[in-house]
């Protein structure tokens, strides 16, 4: 099974095919529209992600195997985007990889950071701080 710096360095590659922001955007976006679509009921206040200036929600799966499943959605499209790059790293992996990866420098290496609004970094932030948390009760 690959790592979480393989799928990093995945979507990297992926990235830099791309040339300008304009087409990482789309790309984004795109991303997004393969998100496995959350019930009502998953919708929930308490799967809802604070901190998001849209209304983002994340559902978190402990696994038999030890990993964590993560299922994510968003009423704004470049968030869906957004979560869907959250789910390729973070999904599928045990809480201590969870733990033991710098979500911030993965960003940087991504582009993200100078790439969005501050109010969407700040969401991206929450969203993956919220991924975090998560792996870190079930690790507790």
């Amino acid at each position: 099974m690959s790592t979480i710096d393989d799928a990093l360095e995945d979507l990297s590659a992926e990235f830099d095919l791309l040339g300008d922001w304009e087409e990482r955007y789309r790309y984004v976006i795109e991303l997004g529209r393969d998100l496995e679509p959350l019930s009502d009921a998953e919708r929930s206040d308490a799967n809802k992600v604070r901190g998001c200036a849209s209304q983002v929600w994340l559902v978190t799966e402990p696994q038999v195997d030890g990993t964590v499943r993560f299922r994510g959605d968003s009423d704004a499209h470049i968030v869906r985007g957004l979560i869907a790059i959250l789910l390729r790293l973070f999904s599928g992996r045990r809480p201590a990889e969870i733990q033991a990866f710098d979500v911030k420098a993965a960003f940087d290496a991504l582009g993200l950071s100078g790439a969005l609004s501050s109010q969407r970094s700040n969401g991206l932030a929450a969203m993956a701080q919220r991924i975090r948390r998560d792996a870190d009760a079930l690790a507790a």
